[in-house]
Order: C-alpha cells, then sequence, then structure tokens
C-alpha cells in the first residue's frame, strides 16, 4: 500500500451518472487487474474506495458512478487538481487458470475493472469474450473499448432497448468459455455463480471503511471462515464463496 499524491489529467462524464478520471502519479504498487485505489476527499471522513480501470505509463484511470455527496464533488474536479490516493490496494485476479477462452462478466459499475484484464489477458494470446450488463441503452459504457482491444464483446440490457434483451448470464448461455472472471452487483453474482459450468473469480464490491483490513467492516463469511473483502479480495474464488440467504 502506498499513498500518494495525484494530479487530474482529465475528467470526463461517459454516461449521465458514470465519469472516466486519469490521474498522474506513482502508480508503482498497482501490480494487478482488479485492484482498486482510496481517495481522501475534502471534507469526507472515510476515503472512496474505486476499481482501477487501468493502469499505464503513470497514468491511473478510474470509472465511477455518481451515486452519493463523495462521487458527486468528484464529477465536479476538472484537471490539474490534486488527490490523496491510496494505491496497490486489494488482491486481484490470477490470469494462470484462465485456459484459451475465458469470458468477462461485468455489470454496471462492475464493468471497469475488467477492462485491465482483458488487455492482459489477450496480451497473453487468450480469446476472451467480454459480456456487458446494463439495466438500458443510456447506460452502457466501455463498450468500444473492449472491442478496440480485440475482444468479442456482447452487452445485455435487461428493457431490451440495446444489445441483448436480459442479464449477462443470457448471453453466456451460447458462449464457449474455459474460465470465467466477473464483477458486478451481488444479485448478478449470484446469478453467475448458478449458471456457470466452469471454475471462475468473483470480484466483490462492497462497502469499506479503512480499505486496508484494520476496522473488519467488510468481513464476509467464505468456506475457509472469514475474509474481508479490502485485504483478502475483493476477487474471491468460486470455490470458496458461501451466499447469505
Amino acid at each position: 500500500m502506498r499513498q500518494s499524491i495525484f494530479e487530474i489529467k482529465s475528467n470526463t462524464a461517459l454516461t449521465k451518472t458514470v465519469y472516466k478520471m486519469e490521474l498522474k502519479g506513482d502508480v508503482s504498487d498497482i501490480t494487478s487487474s482488479g485492484q482498486f485505489v482510496n481517495i481522501k476527499l475534502d471534507g469526507f471522513y472515510l476515503r472512496r474506495p474505486i476499481s482501477v480501470n487501468d493502469c499505464e505509463n503513470g497514468i491511473l484511470t478510474i470509472i465511477y458512478k455518481v451515486v452519493g455527496k463523495g462521487t458527486e464533488q468528484m464529477a465536479k474536479m476538472q484537471a490539474g487538481e490534486k488527490l490523496d490516493v491510496l494505491t496497490g490496494l486489494g488482491n486481484g485476479y490470477d490470469l494462470s487458470p484462465s485456459g484459451d477462452k475465458p469470458v468477462l462478466l461485468g455489470g454496471g459499475v462492475g464493468v471497469p475493472p475488467l477492462y485491465m484484464l482483458c488487455k492482459k489477458l489477450i496480451a497473453e494470446g487468450k480469446k476472451v469474450s467480454v459480456i456487458l450488463g446494463f439495466n438500458t441503452k443510456d447506460e452502457v459504457f466501455c463498450e468500444e473499448d473492449f472491442k478496440k482491444l480485440g475482444a468479442e464483446v456482447y452487452v445485455t440490457t435487461a428493457d431490451g432497448s440495446y444489445g441483448i434483451k436480459g442479464f449477462v448470464t443470457d448471453a453466456l448461455k451460447d458462449i464457449d468459455y474455459s474460465y470465467f472472471y466477473t464483477c458486478g452487483p451481488e444479485p448478478m453474482l449470484k446469478a453467475v455463480f448458478k449458471s456457470t459450468n466452469t471454475s471462475g473469480q468473483f470480484s466483490f464490491e462492497e462497502r469499506m471503511g479503512c480499505g486496508f483490513g484494520a476496522c473488519m467492516g467488510c468481513s464476509c463469511k467464505t468456506v475457509t471462515g472469514y475474509k474481508r473483502i479490502c485485504k483478502d479480495g475483493p476477487v474471491l474464488k468460486k470455490e470458496e464463496i458461501l451466499w447469505e440467504d
């Protein structure tokens, strides 16, 4: 974990509520896709945990959704402003068991951390399929980014206004895959858990206090006992997950 001051390079809207921010600073502690950063904002006690979308050439890219006063404040920030950021948090995805044809499933703000993962898998010569799930056409983002990497991309919308009508699991039915990686809201993750026929890895979106394992606020029960999503996750393997009723 490293605490650094980053300078905002750009901060642009992708949809009405989703923003993409590029930050320039020390990214040496960001070593794997699936990790997250914790951002300090003036006037707020708790930092905001945001997944890493990409990290290259000293530029950290994050994509976040405006859901409260903290992210609302972030959306108003401009190039040149500075942010206090904790980097290198969490354990990311393990690429080694992916096989030749991994599939990536992302829902809403669970989409951004899959981009860096997709880029790394394609660099290894893997044939990657990506399924992006949204509620409606107006919420769709990052589709073209994944296509530019060379992935086969499917988009689902719950209301059928764009792409395949339904959920990410509906698109999954027709895809031949060797392994899966997923990130998104818990109802989606539960559906993916039940629908997949291989092993895989889940990245959980959990409320966090400290972000580095001290407060125990994001603990969840697993097959091997309680784990802290911020420290022992956010990525967990399918075989260790226990769902609460």
